[in-house]
């Protein structure tokens, strides 16, 4: 009888424990929910309503020019003093500028032969052509395969020119300031670069480079970027969408209005003479190309983007990739906010109006609100007010802000217009690292300068795909070790720590809640659970 009621008092001892501890608990968040909890979290609401409207003036205000762009604005060859090269027999190659070709690479054993074989094709005398690959590859084989591609064109009579260096010091603006010291670039005049994946056509340089001959006030002609591999999954998909908006709306818009915009960092062809005014390539941040574009527009330089000009390229299409492109991409314009924001205030060669463009638009806008305002409303603080109902969220700066935004977004990529709420939800997973890195960014902090080289595949990818049926039978045995360790490896703890999150508050929203927000929630999460298992590169998208 004895061991009977011990049974039953223990188990009702440990639940008098549980209740009380749960009700102390509710007691505590009581007490500090309405003077800390909601003000806090109101006070959230109002930063991030806040943000919403700069960004959402933002976009109206360039959706507006790039209308009055296309429709009143005289193209490229009409504003601008433009000649094409005329061959000539008599003169020879003598009336063609000196180009340097310049193409940075870091082991890029699948592509290698892409950027080297386009520009040993450029329709430009070839004694008015030099072409310098500069290779920081650290694989020896690699840098073999480079040079013997290099010594292969030479022998074609091609000027091309295989440089390496001892360090990776700088990378990639180290490699292409060490590439302009060499003597024989002193006879050039300008200087294109091409990214080891870029194709350019061969009539590149003669359609940029009269724009910089008669027009001595040009410092930038920036072509744009199209992409061979769009179509291979939902992500390169999605990264189209992205960049397009960003080519087709504001390069055009920088260019038409202020003549400013971020150089892109390859497809653009640059007068030495401005890279040398602006005190040539720095590697104080990630981003040497925007660092470059900035201190030659505050010397007074302009730049011309020609939407019509298109070098074919790959985008990465690992989702490992693509967050170290990102990161890179978030983290460095934010550092070069804090380094150079006095810089501009101070400058007095560039008027007030473009000083207000390129601090407020180009930099805090675009670069810094536009990451943290998707990340932190739509990913924390209105999740957060389905569990303090308290906190209320007006349903124009829930809904219809951000609809009328994404709207806008959506013009570059019309034939993807099917996948723009697919788009949504990957945006808003990819804010979160694109947020961190901003912050890492603004701080300085430890990963500041990283530079991890996006990797690129070529045509590996589709070999993939394809895989060799005898090979994986003679593997059989080990390929359960190899599967676990690729799953293991796939594994994003921040998306699925996010997507927990994310999934309690639609359950709460589902059970409790009044405005339904549980439906957005349920399938963000599924995003943030796509992507912390890797699977979001391997998503092939309708057509």
């Amino acid at each position: 009888m004895a061991e009977i009621t011990q049974k039953l008092v223990l188990p009702e001892t440990f639940q008098g424990v549980r209740d009380e501890l749960a009700g102390q608990i509710g007691m505590m968040w009581e007490l500090i929910k309405a003077p800390l909890i909601v003000p806090l979290l109101r006070l959230g609401v109002y930063i991030c309503l806040a943000m919403s409207l700069m960004l959402f003036m933002e976009r109206v205000y360039m959706g507006i020019v790039i209308i009055l762009v296309k429709l009143f604005w005289k193209k490229p060859e009409k504003r601008y003093n433009y000649e094409l090269i005329q061959d000539d027999v008599e003169l020879g190659s003598s009336n063609f500028p000196v180009v340097l070709v310049q193409i940075p690479m870091f082991n890029e054993r699948e592509v290698y032969k892409v950027s080297i074989g386009a520009a040993c094709g450029l329709s430009w005398p070839s004694d008015r052509l030099v072409i310098q690959v500069l290779d920081d590859s650290t694989d020896p084989a690699i840098k073999q395969m480079i040079e013997l591609e290099c010594q292969r064109w030479a022998s074609k009579g091609i000027n091309i020119r295989y440089q390496i260096r001892e360090t990776r010091g700088g990378y990639k603006a180290g490699a292409l300031k060490e590439g302009l010291k060499r003597s024989y670039v002193k006879h050039c005049e300008y200087v294109v670069i091409f990214d080891a994946d870029f194709s350019p056509e061969p009539d590149f340089l003669r359609r940029a480079i009269p724009f910089l001959i008669h027009n001595p006030e040009i410092a930038l002609v920036q072509g744009r970027w199209r992409f061979v591999n769009s179509d291979e999954c939902l992500l390169t998909r999605m990264q189209e969408m992205s960049l397009d908006y960003h080519f087709t709306v504001e390069q055009e818009v920088g260019s038409a209005t202020h003549a400013f915009f971020g150089f892109n960092g390859t497809a653009g062809v640059w007068r030495i003479a401005a890279i040398n005014d602006a005190g040539g390539w720095k590697d104080r941040t990630t981003v040497e190309d925007m660092d470059l574009a900035v201190r030659a527009s505050l010397k007074g330089w302009k730049f011309l983007y020609l939407g019509d000009l298109q070098v074919k390229s790959e985008l990465p299409s690992t989702f490992k990739a693509f967050r170290f492109q990102q990161h890179r991409w978030s983290c460095g314009p934010a550092n070069l906010f804090r380094k150079m924001v006095m810089e501009i205030i101070r400058n007095k060669k560039v008027g007030f109006w473009k000083k207000v463009y390129v601090i407020y638009s180009f930099f805090f806008v675009r670069k810094i609100i536009a990451h943290m305002v998707t990340f932190s409303f739509y990913c924390v603080v209105l999740p957060l007010t389905i569990l303090i109902p308290e906190v209320h969220v007006p349903i124009w700066g829930a809904v219809y802000i951000p609809s009328v935004i994404t709207i806008l977004n959506s013009v570059g990529t019309p034939r993807s217009i099917h996948l723009l709420f697919y788009w949504i939800l990957f945006e808003n997973v990819m804010s979160m690292h694109r947020t961190k890195a901003t912050w890492i960014g603004l701080l300085e902090a430890g990963r500041a300068n990283e530079w991890v080289v996006t990797e690129k595949l070529g045509d590996s990818a589709t070999k993939n795909k394809s895989g060799d049926a005898s090979k994986n039978k003679t593997n059989a045995k080990s390929a359960p070790k190899r599967l676990r360790f690729r799953f293991a490896d796939r594994l994003n703890t921040l998306e699925l720590g996010f997507a927990a999150f994310l999934f309690f508050c639609g359950c709460y929203d589902y059970v409790h809640g009044k405005h339904n927000y549980f439906i957005y929630l349920f399938l963000q999460t599924i995003s943030f659970l796509i992507a912390g298992f890797g699977y979001i590169g391997t998503i092939i998208p309708s057509s």
